[in-house]
């Protein structure tokens, strides 16, 4: 046993002298002084950079908190806190809807203090919001359980950006109770003077109902009003404690531009009806005035087309050239011989909704129809179409190879337009779009029927 023991200590040190060793020795340990050093230093997580403090006590730190520096802690801390109150906020103002309709709405229905249609003017579309808030506030309170369930102690995880983005359908409804207000006081104060019956419940609920906090329904009525104008505000304290490299960075800032744009046009809208109040004013660059117009152009286009807001999705919108040619001859002759003018166009899809969790849910139903609304440019303050939408369920896309910056849309026995852009991929670009929709839709006999019969004869051999 013991000439075997020397024999494996003779094989293990054969191949390795005495300088060597030393030499491996010394080069350990210089790497593992270079890692200490490293470690000493080592880059903070968020934004690389090496002034870390060195943690001595391994057992009483938060490894994950060790790899950052003291000013991105201080940032995380930040923006954990505007997240949470973002979404407590929320909170707040739903339960401040629940108390409209519970406290008050609910109370004088059942009392008929005040008729159905008065009711109405008053409440204007509540229950819209309420239903908004909830389904809004649901997503939110998920996204935070979700980030403290993995670990997340911090939030990073939680994107308030993409979750407003997914939800931007509820800022018409915002539109619709805000151009409400003023007429929904007036009516409150002159029916306030004349039924003393609700002039003695009101006052009674004031005095008496815990759950008011001593508030008065006017003072509800204004929630929904600060509310929206206070999610810039909110957003803002976000994106200033989100460093640019997270994944939500960008959303934030889209939707803080998409709201700042809905308050303009808010207030576009008060001045126009001759309201003196204004919603809080907001500096408009030329990026948000042209998110305003779009917003016009998108209301114009619902209220044309009757469709419900929750079930329409805008597929593309803009600034088309549009031609209609006096025969079938302009192939030929090239578009250049055709008379194009400017027009705004919107490709406009009604479509069922599958989930009710959100307002666009990632996975669309069938398509119900598809419209293309003309509208002429703005005059006079105003938009106005062209004509009544054209339903894809009713045209033929075709396109020329000898003419590919222009694409053709024929109405079945009724008009043909041409259509182009100033870029000719963004061209392409819609006339896939309007083709797909116009293949999916609408009875294909009747469209053949529309178009002379083409005879296509192919040879071919039989097997």
């Amino acid at each position: 046993a013991t000439q075997t023991k020397s024999a494996n200590v003779e094989r293990a040190d054969s191949g390795i002298g005495q300088m060597p060793a030393r030499k491996w020795r010394n080069r350990a340990s210089e790497t593992l002084s270079s890692l200490q050093a490293w470690e000493a230093h080592r880059p903070c997580t968020d934004c690389g950079e090496r002034d870390l403090p060195v943690e001595t006590d391994v057992q009483n730190c938060n490894q994950r908190r060790a790899d950052l520096c003291e000013k991105c802690r201080k940032r995380r801390t930040e923006r954990k806190e505007s997240v949470l109150e973002f979404v407590n906020t929320e909170a707040s103002y739903g339960e401040d809807l629940r108390i409209i309709k519970e406290e008050f709405y609910l109370p004088m229905q059942a009392a008929g203090l005040l008729s159905q249609e008065q009711l109405l003017g008053i409440f204007s579309n509540i229950q819209e919001l309420i239903d908004l808030n909830e389904n809004f506030l649901e997503i939110l309170q998920e996204e935070i359980d979700q980030a403290f369930d993995q670990g997340d102690d911090d939030l990073m995880t939680v994107c308030i950006g993409e979750i407003f983005l997914e939800f931007v359908n509820m800022l018409p409804a915002f539109q619709t109770y805000c151009l409400q207000q003023s007429s929904s006081v007036n009516m409150l104060n002159a029916l306030e003077k004349e039924k003393e019956l609700l002039r003695i419940f009101l006052n009674v609920s004031q005095n008496d109902n815990t759950a008011l906090r001593r508030m008065n329904l006017r003072s509800f009525l204004m929630a929904p009003l600060q509310r929206v104008t206070k999610y810039p505000l909110l957003l803002s304290r976000i994106i200033k404690a989100t460093t640019e490299y997270h994944p939500d960075h960008g959303s934030l800032r889209e939707a803080k531009s998409r709201i700042e744009s809905h308050l303009e046009h808010i207030n576009m809208k008060t001045k126009q009806e001759g309201n003196t109040w204004t919603l809080r004013s907001f500096r408009q660059d030329s990026k948000k005035k042209r998110e305003v117009i779009n917003i016009e152009m998108r209301e114009t286009a619902l209220k044309t087309v009757g469709w419900l807001r929750e079930e329409t999705r805008f597929v593309m919108e803009g600034s088309l050239q549009l031609a209609q040619p006096p025969d079938g001859q302009w192939v030929k002759k090239g578009s250049k011989t055709l008379k194009f003018q400017n027009m705004q166009v919107l490709l406009l899809v009604n479509m069922k909704r599958v989930s009710e969790s959100s307002l666009e849910s990632a996975e669309p139903g069938p398509v119900k129809d598809a419209v293309l609304v003309l509208i002429r440019d703005k005059n006079n303050g105003k938009f106005h179409l062209l004509r009544e939408p054209l339903r894809l369920s009713n045209c033929i896309v075709s396109t020329d190879p000898d003419c590919d910056d222009t694409f053709e849309l024929i109405e079945i026995r009724r008009e043909a337009f041409v259509f182009r852009d100033s870029d000719r991929a963004r061209t392409h670009h819609w006339f896939r779009q309007i083709r797909r929709y116009s293949r999916e839709l609408g009875s294909w006999k009747k469209r053949r029927n529309a178009l002379p019969n083409i005879m296509i004869s192919t040879p071919h051999t039989r097997p």
